[in-house]
């Protein structure tokens, strides 16, 4: 945590992307053509999205003063964009700053472009596709970390799987021999060894990357002892907080600490328009409570829940994610 009075420094350490959103009355079946009934154009990227949310859920619409005593956290990202002149990492990056987000740590490749998400949302459901081309994001390497974090020291890196995973590893690796806590959110999911979880502060996964990095068949974790058994193999690796996200049936948690503590979230009551952002709106609202200095998880995931239900209600990504007073308005 932050030394006395400061303000504790979140790094979010992941990919940008532009994404490329088409609304269309049901997914596309194999060979099929079919027109969308509206187009976006918009700043994303897992990465970008918690940076923005950890960001959004920290202030008030319009406080621009991210020095205010008032602010629980300084926001940083850490990524790679297109070269100097590509339009979409010029949006990506103006988009971080109107936003708060201290945007120092992002890299402008020669030669490279610019990440790009295609997202196809199913409008009755609000359920998205996407297919990710990853470009400048690749960028970054484990040897980026081989002398440690960028400084300064956060009180908390934030990490996903959108990015090489030996940059993740190695970053994982300079965060353990620093003392930093890393909250990770294994997507998409890709094969991890063992080391990567051990002492890792906070494990944020969906269902299906539980299942997969648990090694356990889907349909086992539609029970809650189910649910129990894949987070009891995640402490078992080391994992301290184990957060399981499953959409429409709420939120499971687990915990090395607090006493083992357990338990299934219910889903708030939201009309689904646009899923793309939830899971990254959570992860932003639970990783705020990390470093407030009371963390408990059953309230975190409670207020992270909360937040990611006000996301489903609005289209697009970052755009879709709430400012810390709209939240507290509709509690």
């Amino acid at each position: 945590m932050a030394a006395g009075n400061e303000t504790p420094l979140i790094t979010v350490l992941g990919s940008l992307n532009i994404d490329l959103v088409s609304y269309v009355p049901h997914h596309p079946l194999p060979g099929e053509t079919m027109t969308s009934s509206r187009f976006a154009v918009s700043p994303g990227g897992k990465g970008a999205n918690q940076a923005v949310a950890c960001a959004k859920l920290s202030r008030a619409r319009g406080d621009a003063d991210v020095s205010s005593a008032s602010v629980p956290a300084h926001v940083r990202m850490v990524g790679a964009v297109g070269a100097e002149g590509d339009a979409h990492g010029d949006l990506l990056l103006s988009n971080l700053r109107a936003h708060g987000v201290d945007a120092s740590g992002v890299r402008r490749p020669a030669g490279l472009k610019t990440g790009v998400a295609v997202i196809i949302v199913d409008e009755p459901t609000g359920q998205n596709r996407i297919v990710l081309s990853p470009e400048a994001n690749h960028h970054l390497g484990a040897a980026d970390f081989d002398a440690g974090l960028p400084a300064p020291r956060p009180d908390l890196l934030i990490m996903q799987l959108e990015i090489p995973r030996p940059a993740v590893l190695a970053a994982l690796r300079a965060a353990c021999s620093s003392g930093t806590p890393v909250l990770l959110n294994p997507a998409p999911a890709l094969p991890l060894p063992n080391e990567a979880y051990a002492g890792l502060a906070h494990l944020v996964v969906n269902e299906t990357e539980a299942a997969i990095l648990g090694g356990v068949a889907e349909a086992e974790l539609e029970t809650e002892a189910g649910l129990e058994a894949v987070g009891a193999r995640f402490l078992a690796r080391g994992v301290r907080n184990v957060i399981v996200t499953l959409g429409g049936r709420g939120v499971f948690y687990m915990a090395a600490e607090n006493g083992g503590a357990k338990g299934l979230v219910p889903a708030e009551k939201a009309k689904v328009v646009d899923t793309t952002a939830a899971g990254d709106t959570f992860v932003g609202a639970y990783a705020l409570e990390v470093v407030s200095g009371k963390f408990d998880i059953a309230a975190a995931v409670r207020k992270a829940n909360r937040a990611a239900a006000k996301t489903v209600e609005r289209l697009g990504a970052q755009d879709s994610i709430p400012w810390r007073d709209e939240l507290e308005a509709s509690g």
